[in-house]
């Protein structure tokens, strides 16, 4: 009998593999870093063959490292960066264009021009999305109006589209699967939320050839089997989901009013709503979930653009650590921010402020501030950031959260977690295993093939590492929030 399943997490800047036992433990893993493109200003792109390649590789090393061959694993379960965009030649499988990354705000005057036309309204209530160039519609337009030829070519069912999910899986299986699942579908401004399929009134909107879109599937189930990677060929793959709802699910956030934020280049926060899609009026989106035995489940969700990519930019952009790591210990020298707040708009504001015009900046620098001020201002933003969503999140729901379910790769900061607590006044749990994104994945795919029997099996492996509670005086807090916002103000008035 097959005793593991092997997680496939395609990431922004990273590809990994994990393979999991029954008891949802990690038992091997593999990463590996890839380039990424900035052509212009406010540009992202990744090429589509460093995708295919850096998770090719790394599945084939976690599975190495466990000593494992295709005999021993159960299923494949498939998780990745959302609303990231490509398109391909059906017939040779090569790539148009690089892929426009979900960072990516060239399409900022596209979203515009259908904002004066007066459709938000009609792509929020169709889709439970915003007018924004962070979803991939008016990046497949781009494509199709910008790539030669494409567009009529796309309209002969010559050429493919796909999220990263899609490349992955059409890669996986030698180019016989075309699909992706409906939480990857639902990001795209092209689904329509409540019937879970591609929406006629929404392609003609965007101008998008039907022909050119994958079929639209369940997130657990058989998607085909893998017969472009030797060494794991004849393994099925099972589960698909986009990041943040693998994370949601391998959090076993399945009942409504449960919540779980991930912490990685961005941040995440998820809220489950259950059977039915709520429509926000904060500004937050309303997003599918997952579709498992034929039911579609549906979440609340505000994105932070800049998370711990505000790290990576001390490090990489101003120098002022070595790894990113070390960014705890430089925030440590210092007993606060010294009045220093650091709003990371750098791709403009996501949730709840949804403001592509905004930029990035710093705020009560005085003659004493130290690198150690804007090391912790940075970390503080990102708390910040989060603590803006979830407050929205409670109005829409109408209810106060009792705990918020933590992941990525940021929980391991131990001082981040305790503020984020702080300004939540809820407690903050940290998973044993933090690695959820990946789990979620795995737990879809083992679901489908009866590796785990059912929903209760596997919410009986969750279990917590540590759980930060409040502790900072509220009026502190009021006062700490009330200098985030004010610089939050400035940096959407900048120039």
């Amino acid at each position: 009998m097959s005793r593991f399943v092997l997680a496939l997490d395609q990431g922004t800047t990273s590809s990994r593999a994990i393979v999991f036992d029954r008891q949802g433990r990690a038992v091997a893993t593999a990463q590996q870093e890839f380039s990424q493109h900035y052509p212009r200003p406010g540009w992202v792109e990744h090429d589509p063959l460093d995708l295919w390649a850096s998770t090719r590789r790394t599945a084939l090393g976690a599975v190495a490292e466990a000593n494992l061959t295709a005999r021993d694993l159960a299923a494949v379960g498939l998780t990745n960066q959302r609303e990231t965009t490509l398109l391909w030649d059906r017939r040779t499988g090569r790539p148009l264009h690089r892929a426009i990354v979900w960072q990516d705000r060239r399409t900022a005057d596209q979203c515009a021009q259908l904002k004066r036309r007066g459709l938000e309204p009609f792509f929020r209530r169709k889709t439970g999305l915003l007018l924004d160039p962070y979803f991939s519609g008016t990046k497949l337009a781009w494509l199709l109006d910008h790539v030669p030829g494409a567009r009529r070519r796309a309209e002969k069912g010559e050429l493919a589209f796909g999220t990263v999910d899609t490349w992955l899986l059409w890669q996986l299986t030698g180019g016989r699967v075309h699909a992706t699942d409906v939480s990857n579908a639902s990001r795209t401004l092209l689904l329509n939320l409540r019937t879970g399929d591609w929406d006629d009134a929404l392609l003609r909107a965007l101008r998008i050839p039907r022909e050119v879109l994958p079929e639209v599937r369940a997130s657990s189930g058989v998607f085909g089997e893998i017969s472009a990677v030797p060494a794991l060929n004849g393994v099925p793959i099972t589960g698909i989901a986009g990041d943040q709802q693998a994370a949601l699910f391998g959090q076993a956030c399945w009942r409504p009013g449960m919540a779980k934020n991930t912490y990685g280049t961005g941040c995440f926060l998820l809220l489950n709503t259950g059977a039915k899609p709520v429509v926000s009026k904060n500004h937050l989106l309303t997003t599918i979930a997952w579709k498992i035995d034929g039911r579609l489940e549906y979440a609340l969700e505000g994105s932070v653009f800049i998370g711990g990519a505000v790290v990576q930019w001390l490090r990489d952009g101003l120098g002022l650590i070595a790894k990113s790591v070390d960014v705890e210990k430089l925030a440590a020298k210092v007993t606060d921010n010294g009045g220093v707040y650091l709003v990371p708009a750098f791709a403009g504001l996501g949730a709840p402020h949804w403001d592509a015009a905004a930029r990035g900046i710093i705020t009560g620098l005085t003659r004493g501030s130290n690198a150690g001020h804007l090391a912790r201002a940075a970390l503080e933003s990102i708390a910040y950031q989060s603590a803006d969503l979830l407050r929205a999140m409670e109005a829409d729901a109408g209810r106060k959260l009792r705990e918020l379910r933590v992941d990525g790769g940021a929980v391991g900061n131990n001082a981040l977690m305790q503020f984020q607590a702080d300004l939540l006044r809820v407690p903050v749990v940290r998973p044993r295993t933090t690695e959820t994104t990946a789990l979620g994945a795995a737990y879809l795919a083992g679901l489908a093939v009866g590796f785990w029997k059912n929903r209760a099996e596997i919410a009986a492996l969750w279990s917590a590492d540590r759980t930060f509670r409040p502790r900072a005086p509220a009026a502190a807090t009021r006062r700490r929030l009330a200098g985030w916002h004010g610089a939050i103000a400035r940096a959407r008035t900048a120039p």
